[in-house]
C-alpha cells in the first residue's frame, strides 16, 4: 500500500510523467520490436533500463518527485502489461520521490471499473495513465465513461498520452499504432462531460498543438505536460502560452527514460519564461494537480 512519504517542500520539483518498463521479475512493458524501434526514435544510450528503484535513486539525486507508471495496453498491444502492483510495490519503498499512477485496458469493460477501485482502495494509486493509441481506443466513447466516473469518483487525475508518439516510429505500420487516437479534442468531449475530473494532455500534441492549446485554456480542469520533446524543439505558440494564460496550466515532465531530466532543464533554461512562471511549472502546478494542494 503505498503513501506519500515526500517533503513537497524540500523538492525542488515534480516530474509529473516518467515510465516504469520493467518489473522485479524482468518482465518488460513491450515487445523487443517496439522497445528497440522506440529507442531509436529518441536516440537513447544504450543499456538505459527503466527499473523502479534506478529511477528512484536517479530522481532522488536530483532531489525531484516522479510520477511513475506503466501502460496495461494487453488488448491493443497483444502483449502483457509489466505489474502494475509490482510498481505500486516499489514506490512504497522509495515513497520519498516516488508517486504511483495505476493503469487500466480499456477494452476490460466492468473489470476495468472494478480494477480502478482496487488500485486506488488497495494500492494506494494517485492517478491513471492513458495511452489511446497504444490502447487503441477513441477515449469519448461513451463505452469508456464508466471507468472515468471511476476515477473522478476516487478523486485522483488521469493521464492521456496526446499527439504524436515516438512508440512504432519508424516501423511498418508503426506497429499497429494509430495515431488518431490521440487527437487531444476527444479529450475535451470528456473533460466537458466528466468536470470534476482532473485531465492532464500529456506531451506537447503535435500536430494538434493549437486545438491543445484551446481546451486547457477552455476547461478549468484539464491541464498539458511537457513531456516527451526537449523544450527546445516546443513550439513557439505552446512556449507562449506557457508564459501566458497557461501559466497555471502546464507541468513540468520528461518521459523518462526517453528524455533524461538533465537534458530536459538544461534545454529549458533556454526558453523565454517569465522567471516567475518556472517554480508554477516545475512544482505548484502539479501540486494542485495531483489534489497535494488547492
Amino acid at each position: 500500500m503505498y503513501r506519500y512519504g515526500i517533503d513537497f517542500d524540500a523538492v525542488e520539483a515534480i516530474d509529473i510523467h516518467t515510465h516504469v518498463e520493467v518489473d522485479s521479475h524482468g518482465h518488460r512493458a513491450y515487445d523487443e520490436v517496439l522497445i528497440e524501434a522506440t529507442a531509436k526514435y529518441f536516440k537513447m544510450p544504450a543499456g538505459i533500463v527503466a527499473s523502479v528503484d534506478a529511477l528512484a535513486d536517479q530522481y532522488r539525486r536530483h532531489n525531484t518527485a516522479a510520477v511513475v507508471f506503466t501502460i496495461d495496453a494487453r488488448h491493443g498491444m497483444r502483449h502483457a502489461p509489466n505489474s502494475i502492483e509490482d510498481l505500486v510495490a516499489g514506490a512504497a519503498r522509495n515513497n520519498d520521490v516516488l508517486i504511483p499512477f495505476g493503469s487500466v485496458d480499456p477494452w476490460q469493460g466492468r473489470h476495468a471499473v472494478h480494477r480502478v477501485h482496487e488500485l486506488v482502495r488497495d494500492h494506494g494509486v494517485k492517478g491513471f495513465k492513458f495511452h489511446p493509441s497504444m490502447q487503441a481506443f477513441e477515449p469519448n466513447d461513451r463505452a469508456y465513461y464508466p471507468i472515468y466516473h471511476a476515477i473522478a469518483e476516487a478523486g485522483v487525475p488521469a493521464l492521456f498520452h496526446t499527439g504524436q508518439t515516438g512508440m512504432g516510429a519508424g516501423l511498418p505500420g508503426g506497429h499497429r499504432i494509430k495515431l488518431r487516437y490521440s487527437d487531444p479534442m476527444l479529450l475535451d468531449d470528456v473533460a466537458a462531460d466528466f468536470p470534476e475530473l482532473t485531465i492532464v494532455m500529456a506531451h506537447p500534441a503535435v500536430p494538434w498543438v493549437d486545438s491543445q492549446i484551446a481546451i486547457a485554456g477552455h476547461k478549468a480542469n484539464v491541464y498539458i505536460d511537457l513531456s516527451g520533446w526537449s523544450p527546445k524543439y516546443f513550439p513557439p505558440q505552446l512556449v507562449h502560452a506557457m508564459g501566458r494564460q497557461l501559466r497555471t496550466k502546464v507541468l513540468f515532465g520528461t518521459d523518462f527514460p526517453y528524455i533524461q531530466i538533465d537534458r530536459w532543464r538544461r534545454d529549458f533554461d533556454t526558453l523565454d519564461i517569465d522567471p516567475a512562471v518556472i517554480p508554477l511549472i516545475y512544482k505548484q502546478n502539479a501540486l494542485r494537480v495531483l489534489g497535494i494542494a488547492p
